[in-house]
């Protein structure tokens, strides 16, 4: 590790690794490109489910996956006969679309105020024709219509195209966001106006590649990314970036009080930093990758994508920034410069004067802290998950409104009915069957093909609602009850539950996989049983509380009626792995420092040199996720919401606070079985890149110091 510190902070050394950098930016840009998504978001579950069976059972009766576009026309007046006459003769233009030509009939509410026309499609996951269709029909349902009659376009084919829609240009607002943030607090925690200009453009860059990166390295797995991952990813490499790059300068800052060789100062600033950046990238890396165990293909295609871009912030931060900065003289930090013999503050500041304090009382302290995370996670009382397809919007598009205007006209469940594919013959009791069902408002019977037939169930629910679901299970009992009907039920709800049930497996298999993961990592790194115990309690605990807290904010702020399915693992996927980091940064800092000073002033040195970075950086990143309110559905800023509390609850409280007061409590044996006065030995693998790099350090490093 030193060599390889040697080498790309060497007077050429440097020079060539910057270039390397750059050269890699631009081939992966013309290798790949920046592709726009093409397909809808993806949340296709596994073959065992119902749903699924239902789906491929249809297709084999004949009949490609159903999906409709369904017109709404709404006027404040009752429609006059010229006005239905303008409606019915735009039966023409629509039925192009649909693969049988002949539509279903209008049909009117009660008032003759709404009208409803359902066009039957072909179901697609091309965003394109999805896309391509629905502007179409738009656009010839609005056609020669007088300005009175308002048009909407809903269904699950207006509903896929105002998902798509809705994050049209929120690329570019949560980059300019991001990049705000970041300059700003960068600015503030630097107070230069050159330093900043460095971490930025590596961080930058870094996000850039990884965003390039994302659909190739997902598609190798098999899955597709969509819209909304691409904008967690850019979130996440810039906090999590960004937060290595504050850990390196704060520890070259910290070298250059020591030595006035900058090269010199690097390289032990990058030595010291390296353990902890790695098993950190490492840790969210791994968190990450257990989202590949996922049934649901969009968790999926986050986990392998983000986990990528970890890698890549992780390389562009270990490699770029310090080649990027040793190029650069020590007045790069004007007007603060390092100088030697300059006193380092951080010794003496305000945190260092925490730790103090802590470790006069650390039980009480502890006590409180533990209380305060208690209280915070009463919140939750109540909390409740699951959104209707009306409920997953921050602002409500056309399809929304559409949906609303038939509930309130003809009964929310019209436009996704349930699919039922029964054996050929049993058609009559199934549809008797299904008519006993409460909450079912109509059956009829669709396409029949050599062994099996179609059932349509309409009912008053609206789509993918609880009362939906409830509907489908109870449809589900009553059907599968019937003897050699072999009866699936399927469809938009039916999917929708399934989804639902494939989340829910995922939680419970994911989140004790994600803490054995991040405990066996703090395991190996500190070489301590009480250690990793201890924080990883601390971790949950954060967990807790920060979704206690961002409860309250959604019901009594935002006041949204659940949380989405997927937010309450991503939540905790970021806040566990996100939140080790600070754990990190902090605990190996203070074991270093151990060997010399003992546990507990190696604690309060710890937080005194760290305490700075770890608030600059865990603000830095709470206010990065917190830019993902800037996107456009509520699952995004729900996870955004929680993981911005929950930093901040790390940073401020629980790894600044009680897990000092933890270590003071438990001393010497925080660190067992490992003996903190006891240097770590270097691996077998750091000697083996020492003699590798060697000879090559050697002829790039000059005899004197630049």
């Amino acid at each position: 590790m030193f060599l390889f510190a040697k080498l790309i902070t060497s007077k050429w050394g440097a020079f060539i690794t910057v270039i390397l950098g750059v050269a890699l930016v631009g081939l992966v840009s013309v290798g790949v490109g920046h592709a726009k998504n093409t397909t809808a978001s993806n949340g296709a579950i596994p073959i065992s489910y119902e749903s699924y069976r239902a789906a491929e059972a249809q297709a084999e009766i004949g009949a490609p996956p159903g999906s409709n576009a369904v017109i709404v026309y709404e006027t404040k007046k009752p429609f006059t006969a010229t006005q239905r006459e303008q409606i019915q003769n735009k039966i023409g233009a629509l039925s192009i679309y649909a693969p049988n030509p002949f539509l279903p009939p209008v049909q009117y509410a009660a008032d003759n105020k709404v009208a409803l026309q359902v066009i039957p499609l072909i179901q697609t996951d091309s965003l394109n024709v999805i896309n391509t269709r629905v502007a179409n029909i738009r656009a010839a349902a609005v056609a020669d219509l007088p300005k009175s009659i308002n048009v909407y376009v809903t269904g699950p084919e207006g509903f896929a195209n105002d998902v798509a829609h809705v994050f049209d240009g929120a690329d570019l607002k949560l980059l300019i966001a991001t990049g705000v943030v970041v300059i700003l607090l960068l600015l503030i925690t630097y107070r230069s106006p050159i330093l900043w200009l460095v971490p930025l453009t590596v961080v930058a860059l870094a996000a850039d590649v990884a965003g390039q990166l994302a659909r190739p390295v997902a598609a190798w797995f098999g899955v597709q990314t969509d819209a909304s991952v691409n904008g967690i990813l850019s979130v996440l490499v810039f906090g999590a970036g960004t937060d290595y790059a504050l850990l390196i300068i704060s520890r070259y800052r910290e070298e250059l009080l020591n030595t006035g060789d900058r090269r010199a100062a690097m390289v032990k600033a990058w030595r010291a930093a390296v353990p902890a950046i790695l098993a950190s990238s490492a840790t969210v890396v791994l968190a990450l990758s257990t989202l590949g165990f996922a049934q649901i293909n969009s968790t999926r295609a986050l986990g392998i994508a983000c986990a990528a871009g970890i890698v890549v912030a992780a390389g562009f931060v270990l490699i770029g920034l310090p080649a990027a900065l040793a190029i650069f003289p020590t007045w790069i930090f004007w007007p603060l410069v390092p100088r030697v013999g300059d006193p380092n503050k951080a010794l003496n500041g305000r945190w260092a004067k925490v730790g103090v304090a802590v470790s006069k009382k650390p039980t009480m302290v502890a006590a409180v802290g533990t209380a305060v995370l208690i209280a915070l996670a009463f919140g939750s009382v109540g909390l409740r998950t699951g959104l209707s397809s009306t409920e997953q919007f921050v602002q409500k598009p056309s399809a929304v409104y559409g949906q609303e205007i038939i509930a309130s006209h003809f009964g929310a469940g019209i436009t996704s009915p349930v699919l039922v594919v029964v054996n050929k013959g049993h058609e009559a009791e199934t549809m008797a069957a299904a008519k006993t069902v409460t909450g079912v408002q109509f059956v009829s019977q669709g396409l029949s093909g050599t062994y099996a037939s179609e059932v349509f169930v309409t009912t008053t629910a609206a789509p993918q609602s609880e009362e939906s679901f409830t509907i489908v299970k109870a449809l589900r009992a009553k059907l599968h009850k019937l003897h050699g009907a072999n009866a699936l039920v399927g469809g938009i709800n039916a999917g929708a539950l399934d989804v639902r049930t494939a989340q829910l497996a995922d939680q419970a298999l994911l989140i004790p996989l994600i803490l054995v993961l991040v405990f066996l990592v703090l395991l190996v790194l500190l070489r301590s049983f009480v250690a990793p115990v201890l924080l990883l309690l601390t971790v949950v605990g954060s967990f807790f509380a920060s979704l206690g807290a961002g409860w309250l904010v959604f019901e009594h702020v935002f006041h949204f009626p659940a949380l989405a399915g997927s937010t309450l693992l991503l939540a905790f996927l970021f806040l566990v792995a996100l939140g080790v980091d600070y754990n990190i940064f902090l605990v190996t800092r203070a074991k270093e420092e151990a060997v010399e000073l003992g546990s507990r002033e190696g604690m309060i040195r710890a937080l005194g040199t760290t305490g700075g970075v770890i608030t600059s950086a865990g603000v830095l990143l709470a206010a990065v996720f917190a830019v993902l309110g800037v996107l456009p559905l509520i699952a995004l800023l729900q996870v955004g919401t929680i993981v911005c509390i929950g930093v901040l609850i790390d940073t401020l409280l629980v790894r600044t606070v009680i897990v000092p007061a933890l270590a003071f409590i438990a001393g010497d044996k925080f660190w067992w079985p490992a003996n903190p006065n006891v240097p770590a030995k270097p691996s077998k693998i750091a000697k083996w890149l020492n003699a590798m790099f060697g000879k090559l350090v050697e002829q790039l490093t000059p005899n004197k110091a630049a």
